[in-house]
């Protein structure tokens, strides 16, 4: 019984391991580093990052606090993509690129917000009327 116990506590340190390593992978940065460091050129780190593409499911995506690591894990899968990754001002712009991203996605889901919100009202106030009739 001892070894099952075993089994399920590795399972959960590797389930949480890959968790927080997948989602350093959003961060740039880190990419950069990987890359200067030569470990985005070796097989088996390479393989791994195949391996991680399993976080794409539903039931483990739903985990990700940032998901669009799901994305850099994508272009990860390719070569030119993880050589590019060695230069600095590469990094930068990805970097700049996901800062703008955010920015829009802010705006845009404000926007969204306000709208739902000034709808309700709308939707309220006929009621209100017909009552006050």
């Amino acid at each position: 019984m001892a070894g099952v116990m075993e089994s399920e506590e590795q399972a959960r340190n590797r389930f949480q391991s890959e968790l927080e390593f997948i989602q350093c992978l959003a961060n740039p940065n880190y990419l950069n580093f990987l890359a200067q460091r030569g470990y985005l050129r070796e097989k088996p780190f390479v393989n791994y990052l195949k391996y991680l593409l399993y976080w794409k499911e539903p039931e483990y995506a739903k985990f990700l606090k940032y998901p669009h690591c799901l994305h850099m894990l994508e272009l990860l899968q390719y070569e030119h993509f993880r050589k590019e990754l060695v230069n600095a001002q590469c990094a930068k712009f990805i970097d700049e690129r996901q800062l703008l991203h955010w920015q829009h996605y802010s705006r845009k889901r404000t926007r969204l917000q306000q709208a739902l919100a000034e709808q309700q009202q709308q939707q309220q106030l006929p009621h209100g009327n017909a009552t006050a009739k």
